[in-house]
């Protein structure tokens, strides 16, 4: 049995060593690769011209002025969403007159919230089930 595995490995090696051999001499003997000489130069890139940039109009805010956190909310979202038309229709069934923007609106620190207080927030931090545990209690 040790004598068939040392025959496949000289085997197997003989036959990886045959890729190896080749008609040329030397380094520099048949060569057909390509000539480093023969290379000519290319005229270097140029970039072309944006005529769709406008000139600034003057005494407009420069959009570098802008805050960030506004210049984020403009890229990731684009301004206020706009409704499809299903959801445009089931508000004109129901007669709600809510504003379009309503969800480009919601997240704004200038809209106006009401603190529902520490109750409600008792009651939504409770834990589930029926336990003693899941007891709200309200201050008298």
């Amino acid at each position: 049995m040790r004598k068939i595995v040392l025959v496949a490995a000289a085997a197997a090696s003989l036959l990886a060593l045959s890729a190896c051999g080749g008609k040329k001499a030397g380094v520099f003997a048949g060569r057909s690769g390509p000539d480093e000489f023969a290379v000519s130069r290319q005229a270097p890139l140029v970039i072309p011209p944006d005529f769709a940039l406008s000139p600034p109009k003057p005494g407009a805010p420069r959009p570098q002025e802008a805050d960030s956190s506004t210049q984020a909310l403009q890229a990731l979202f684009g301004g206020p969403a706009a409704r499809s038309g299903a959801e445009t229709a089931i508000v004109g069934q129901t007669g709600n007159v809510a504003a379009p923007a309503i969800r480009s609106q919601a997240a704004d620190p200038a809209t106006t919230v009401v603190d529902k207080g520490a109750v409600t927030r008792d009651i939504l931090a409770a834990p589930e089930g029926a336990g003693q545990d899941a007891t709200a209690t309200t201050p008298q």
